[in-house]
């Protein structure tokens, strides 16, 4: 049967409206919002920090995927070894699919849509109903793989682009709000903005979930028909390319909302209730009916990603379990956590994610320079073993306070704090990646120029 291996444009589209929805959580439409409100006048230049780890990060993840024609995260991570890839693939599919960001994505739409018009005494027994209907309608919707394309790329997604264009059109156009905010930064605090938007875009961790998200976008790829693993790895490039250029518009966009916001708002203590009162300011309780509308559909769409990403990878690994077990799965398990409450998810999952995310920068460093160092078994077990001293110290760095508290605990944060360069800022990976990297590449070709060409073929 003849296959084709080339996408339309109209394909692309849908691909990078699929990648978008799934990249595009309720996280990434709280963050920028509060950022602009914290950033005021020089809301520019922390627009640059956070596209720079919001949007250039993610879309190095993709470009790892692509460039080392990896169809997951397993794939990536092989050259270190089997184990190693095997635990990566189930770590990070267990962080975004049933302990952290899948509950997130239910307790936070429940939180910003549903609980301010709940008596405080239904809390739980509105989240538990919620979260419920929450994961079961993400199920039914990721039940059947061929049709996530359709339902998130050509439904959700262009109906959550549509609320936000009407957002931005009323801020912007009938309100005129973006005469209150300057287009030119102050001389003061432009570089400090610039650094917190880095790290806010870097809170995003959609770094992460590039990785976690790279065999679903790999799957609808082979339903379109692209069976070359060439043809494949540019398709991703480009729909990864689509995705995140759309992303970085509506980013701007919302970072200038929360700055014009200053002009008929006090700074808020986060993002959520930020866009709550900016959405009352605008069209009042409908406002409201919106923004709940819009969370809903960043949320889902979310959700659905990770828990079929998760399917399709375990699915695969796993095969006589298959992809609807580990969906099911990964809907009881996210519906169960989700009813801990968004605190206690953030509380117990930060050390989980810190301990991950080193592995992950590292992984997609290692993938962008395929180019240069193809998959060196040597480079690539190195770089990740040096990367494990910083993946400790983080999630120490970030345990609950029972046992941060810990003497032990309490003495390795104290010297990594005051020893470990870029620690406090939770950027301690970079330097000992560069290590990892750069000396085992000094060896490589160390051992190169020393050993007879014919020494080297023969290992």
């Amino acid at each position: 049967m003849f296959m084709k291996q080339t996408l339309t444009k109209h394909q692309y589209l849908i691909l990078g409206s699929l990648l978008f929805g799934l990249f595009f959580g309720a996280g990434n439409l709280i963050f920028p919002i509060h950022l602009g409100q914290l950033s005021a006048s020089n809301w520019g230049p922390a627009t640059i920090g956070f596209l720079l780890t919001a949007i250039l990060l993610p879309l190095l993840s993709i470009l790892a995927i692509s460039l080392t024609r990896s169809n997951s995260a397993y794939d990536l991570a092989a050259p270190v070894g089997k184990r190693f890839a095997l635990f990566f693939l189930i770590l990070i599919h267990l962080t975004l699919g049933i302990l952290v960001a899948s509950p997130r994505t239910a307790t936070t739409t429940f939180s910003i849509g549903i609980q301010p018009f709940l008596p405080q005494r239904f809390d739980q027994i509105g989240l538990l109903i919620f979260s419920a209907l929450f994961f079961g309608i993400a199920y039914l919707l990721a039940y059947n793989q061929s049709k996530i394309a359709d339902y998130v790329g050509k439904l959700l997604n262009p109906i959550l682009l549509a609320l936000l264009a009407f957002i931005f059109f009323m801020a912007f156009v009938i309100k005129g709000d973006l005469r209150h905010i300057s287009l030119l930064p102050t001389t003061s605090g432009a570089g400090s903005n610039l650094i917190n938007g880095f790290l806010q875009g870097y809170n995003t961790m959609d770094a992460l979930a590039g990785l976690g998200f790279g065999v679903t976008i790999i799957a609808a790829l082979k339903l379109f028909g692209l069976t070359d693993s060439g043809q494949r790895s540019r398709a991703v490039a480009k729909v990864g390319t689509i995705s995140m250029g759309l992303e970085a518009i509506i980013y701007i966009f919302l970072i200038a909302l929360g700055a014009s916001s200053l002009s008929y708002l006090h700074l808020s203590s986060e993002g959520g209730t930020a866009f709550t009162q900016i959405m009352t300011h605008y069209t009042g309780l409908a406002g409201t009916a919106i923004l709940g509308a819009v969370t809903f559909l960043a949320c889902i769409t979310s959700c659905i990603g990770m828990m079929a990403a998760l399917s399709q990878d375990w699915g695969e690994r796993f095969p006589k379990l298959g992809y609807h077990f580990f969906l099911t799965i990964s809907c009881l398990g996210a519906f169960i956590i989700a009813n801990f409450g968004l605190a206690q998810i953030i509380l117990y999952s930060t050390p989980l994610l810190s301990f991950i995310y080193p592995f992950a920068m590292a992984l997609i460093f290692l993938g962008v320079l395929h180019p240069l160092i193809g998959k060196d078994p040597l480079i690539y077990k190195t770089t990740i073993l040096f990367t494990l001293v910083p993946a400790i110290l983080d999630a120490i760095h970030t345990l609950p306070p029972f046992f941060a508290n810990l003497g032990a605990f309490k003495a390795i944060d104290a010297w990594a704090s005051n020893t470990i360069p870029l620690f406090s800022a939770g950027l301690d990976f970079f330097p000992f990646v560069l290590v990892g990297f750069c000396g085992s590449l000094a060896w490589r070709k160390l051992v190169a120029h020393r050993l007879p060409a014919t020494s080297l073929t023969k290992k």
